[in-house]
């Protein structure tokens, strides 16, 4: 199949890739020129394990092709994704702007029919937008006859193991009210799903829904488990007992029950957002997620504190020491990361702040340029460091050595902000972590 996919960015890169890996003939457009160039030159905006050398296979296949202008392949394709950016707006609803300007370039040069397929996270009503947009864009041609179909397939991939997500997904959503549609996108997905075929079809709203509604869930159990821990820290009792406790009841599970700094990222603090949004511009409140919102907000705040309550508040002119600058490991997105929340309470008290991420230093220089110090390594960090933080729970934070840290740090105290770290190994440190 010959596919367009809109929006070079995580989500169209990454699902770009992997269709031409299983045989489609896709072109990649965006309107960034540079961003364009610099992907012709083999070079990778967003760091994704595995991501260069699916590119780099698949552009030399033949397969895989990078444009800044969707006019000039319209004409060649079956499908056009739209996987643009959603930002979030002023009042936390979804902004639109991008999504809309692609359905106006579609209206504008469509000769035949495609299907227009929205895999950006768009609220519920935006397929009905699109669909309005292309109709108005095609009557003023005079081209009110010419046929095409909107749908919804929103993605479901999980930042650091996003190839294997698409590539092998546990269920591939698809909202469609055409015929033509839903055949079209069954013969997309079916080569990946050859034994066992979970596209799951419904209607545009449902599918529009779904995505808020299961990135809302997994945002409310982080939010529960960060509460239930802070609950621990008053009780005397144990977050990571509780959570083996209620995560070995079936009907729980033990995914997203870790307790923790916060969520962050590109996903959950948007989604929560404009689910919340939506609800308001439909005349109600969704309370339960407000407070999911709320108590994450606050949770990002809990590291600092729990500095600042170790020194009795006397904290100004101290070196500290920063693990993992990332919202998560395996990638280098620093979006709504509980650490820059943290790195800016550090330096707003006085704080001499010094960092480490694998990935993401190239990033955190573009936010912080030279009021943070860049360590090369772990141990570089940690040197004269009144306290240490962990805040991206990186492999390679797993098994330091301890004694050459302790000796390396002025003081030697440990913030774990994922409850990575085993005290028994920690011996001569003062540890605290969550719950």
């Amino acid at each position: 199949m010959n596919i367009a996919i809109v929006g070079v960015g995580y989500v169209g890169l990454v699902s770009g890739a992997c269709f031409a890996e299983l045989g489609s003939t896709v072109y990649c457009v965006d309107k960034n020129l540079q961003k364009i160039e610099a992907l012709k030159r083999g070079e990778i905006p967003i760091y994704e394990p595995n991501l260069e050398r699916l590119v780099a296979h698949n552009v030399q296949g033949g397969r895989l092709f990078f444009t800044d202008e969707l006019s000039e392949v319209l004409d060649r394709v079956e499908i056009v994704f739209i996987a643009v950016g959603t930002p979030m707006a002023s009042d936390g609803s979804a902004d639109l702007s991008y999504v809309m300007s692609v359905a106006q370039t579609i209206g504008e040069h469509l000769n035949h029919y495609v299907l227009v397929v929205n895999k950006s996270t768009v609220p519920v009503g935006t397929a009905e937008q699109v669909r309005t947009t292309i109709r108005n864009a095609l009557a003023k041609r005079g081209c009110e006859t010419l046929r095409f179909d909107v749908a919804s397939n929103p993605e479901f991939l999980k930042e650091g193991a996003a190839i294997e997500d698409f590539m092998k997904p546990d269920r591939v959503v698809v909202g469609t009210d055409s015929e033509q549609a839903r055949e079209l996108m069954t013969r997309l997905y079916k080569p990946m799903l050859l034994n066992n075929f979970r596209v799951l079809f419904m209607d545009i709203p449902s599918a529009e829904l779904t995505k808020y509604a299961a990135n809302a869930m997994l945002a409310t159990r982080i939010s529960f488990m960060n509460e239930l821990a802070n609950l621990c820290e008053k009780v005397g009792a144990d977050i990571s007992a509780i959570r083996a406790g209620i995560g070995s009841d079936a009907r729980i599970g033990n995914r997203f029950l870790y307790a923790g700094c916060g969520y962050g990222g590109s996903c959950l603090p948007k989604d929560v957002s404009a689910l919340i949004a939506t609800a308001r511009e439909n005349n109600m409140s969704l309370q339960l997620l407000e407070a999911v919102q709320s108590v994450n907000q606050k949770q990002k705040g809990v590291l600092y504190e729990k500095f600042v309550s170790h020194y009795k508040g006397n904290v100004h002119g101290k070196r500290v020491a920063v693990w993992g600058l990332a919202f998560k490991p395996e990638t280098d997105d620093l979006r709504e990361a509980p650490a820059l929340y943290l790195i800016d309470q550090l330096l707003e008290a006085g704080c001499h702040v010094r960092v480490y991420d694998p990935v993401a230093m190239p990033a955190a220089r573009i936010l912080f340029k030279d009021r943070i110090v860049y360590a090369q390594d772990i141990y570089e960090t940690v040197e004269d460091a009144s306290a240490l933080f962990h805040v991206t729970e990186w492999k390679e934070f797993r098994m330091p050595d301890w004694e050459r840290v302790r000796t390396l740090m002025k003081a030697p105290l440990l913030i774990d902000g994922r409850n990575v770290f085993d005290s028994s190994q920690l011996e001569g440190f003062y540890y605290l972590h969550i719950g």
